[in-house]
């Protein structure tokens, strides 16, 4: 006979998971995905206690994986997106003329605007610093900028085109999670990304007009351009992809069949404007872009550098298999706990404590850190944070679109502060630069949970939900 779950039992799950996922991950590297499914095998052994069936537990994980469906098309759309969008030469343009704009003066700021740019475009923070982001540490070097002050303004930017992108893993998959529409939890987050990234700029502008530049010449990033030069026929044609997306959110249309055919027409620009092969096209949206794709065009690939090489070559639908299959695990260990009744009692226990809206803010920030902290990666805490709070904004009524967006306040934006993260030792690893230097400079990374902890204070910028705003007309 089932039964309630009792607190201990319930809460139980959550640092079983932390236990596991930190232990495991953060400290012995093991793969996060069976460490997750190890966390769901614990939650099992509770469900069993409190009296469900196997039966019972697969229609939860079944349950939970529905809600997950539209981010894996999603997910998967992107890849092809990145694979055919760098195929026509529209991703290249963007980073082409993006690295023209540089001004010794405005460097820092400048460099935020193109890596902001090129994560935009690409939905990825780890593609635009691993390409625009290293040519610009290369220019700070020549220039005598400080390389802390530049990789801080450098990863901001990458991770604000990554919160901001519909391209992006987590930005599509924090609005799923809470059932939020995607463009309007992107909107909603300029709330506090907006403002934190001014408040960089501001900082990084100061620091650019009182710092005494040398005459170095910017010869690595003029070779970058000739190499990019050598592979691509720029012309207006390649900025459609990006317009046909564009459109799509401006018009709100349905985001996966905007972006197959923004992919479809990246794969006819290509072909006849670079005289790339059509069949390498529809192979970039499967495996992504590879540089020996442009002998088709009489280029040889031998000839260009590695930094282009690593700039050029990736995308394709099977690059986001790792993160579907984190969501899968993910959701198999919340649809479990969900179905035994763990969630309803932390959640019941949990309404009683938190009275304010400050209070449900700060919540989701500290519980967002501790997962991000523990497991290194945003994608969990998103899942995990978001089910156990979804009908606590409800009740209180808030829209879930400020849940939606505070999930990645304190969680995507935090990434690159996690010293033991995956996405911090790769910043380290690409730009040369330690997280003890650079961090205090990545100003938006912090700020951005700084800003949500002030609207839930004044209420400025925090949404009531349709039914809330209802009863008060």
């Amino acid at each position: 006979m089932k039964r309630e779950p009792t607190f201990f039992e319930s809460i139980s799950c959550f640092i079983f998971l932390a236990a596991v996922v930190g232990g495991g991950f953060a400290y012995f590297s093991i793969p996060i995905q069976p460490l997750l499914l190890l966390a769901a095998a614990y939650a099992a052994m509770i469900a069993l206690r409190v009296g469900l069936s196997w039966s019972d537990m697969e229609q939860g994980i079944i349950k939970r994986l529905k809600t997950a469906m539209p981010a894996v098309f999603i997910l998967f759309s992107v890849g092809i997106i990145i694979g055919t969008w760098i195929y026509s030469g529209t991703v290249p343009m963007l980073i082409y003329y993006g690295l023209q704009m540089i001004n010794p003066t405005y460097f820092l700021v400048t460099a935020f605007a193109i890596t902001a740019i090129v994560s935009v475009a690409t939905g990825t923070a780890w593609g635009s610093t691993a390409t625009a982001g290293v040519a610009l540490m290369g220019i700070a070097a020549e220039l005598g900028v400080s390389p802390a002050i530049a990789a801080g303004a450098i990863i901001s930017g990458g991770v604000f085109g990554d919160k901001m992108s519909p391209l992006s893993d987590t930005t599509n998959l924090a609005p799923l999670v809470v059932e939020v529409n995607l463009y309007e939890h992107i909107r909603h987050m300029l709330w506090t990304t907006v403002p934190a990234s001014i408040v960089g700029a501001a900082v990084w502008f100061f620091v650019g007009i009182n710092t005494e530049y040398s005459s170095a010449s910017a010869d690595n990033v003029q070779g970058l351009l000739r190499e990019l030069d050598s592979i691509y026929n720029w012309n207006l044609f390649m900025l459609l992809p990006f317009a046909i997306i564009l459109y799509g959110a401006l018009r709100k249309k349905p985001i996966v069949p905007m972006m197959l055919l923004a992919s479809l027409t990246a794969v006819f620009i290509g072909m006849f404007s670079n005289g790339f092969s059509i069949v390498d096209g529809f192979t970039a949206m499967a495996d992504g872009f590879n540089i020996s794709m442009i002998q088709s065009a009489g280029v040889n690939p031998g000839s260009l550098s590695e930094t282009v090489t690593s700039l050029v070559n990736r995308g394709g639908i099977f690059s986001m298999t790792t993160i579907v299959v984190t969501i899968f695990c993910g959701y198999a260990f919340a649809g479990i706990v969900e179905a035994a009744g763990c969630l309803d009692k932390i959640l019941a226990a949990f309404s009683e404590k938190v009275q304010t809206v400050w209070q449900l803010i700060g919540a989701t920030i500290l519980g967002s850190l501790i997962i991000v902290f523990t497991a290194g990666v945003a994608s969990i805490s998103i899942i995990m944070v978001g089910v156990l709070l979804q009908d606590t904004y409800a009740k209180k009524g808030l829209h879930a679109k400020n849940l939606s967006r505070t999930l990645e306040d304190s969680g995507t934006m935090i990434l690159p502060l996690v010293p033991w993260g995956v996405s911090t030792i790769y910043y380290v690893e690409v730009l040369g630069v330690g997280i003890g230097d650079y961090w205090i400079w990545a100003i938006p990374c912090y700020l951005c949970i700084v800003f949500a902890m002030i609207y839930g204070f004044t209420g400025i910028g925090i949404a009531r939900s349709e039914e809330a705003q209802a009863k008060t007309e």
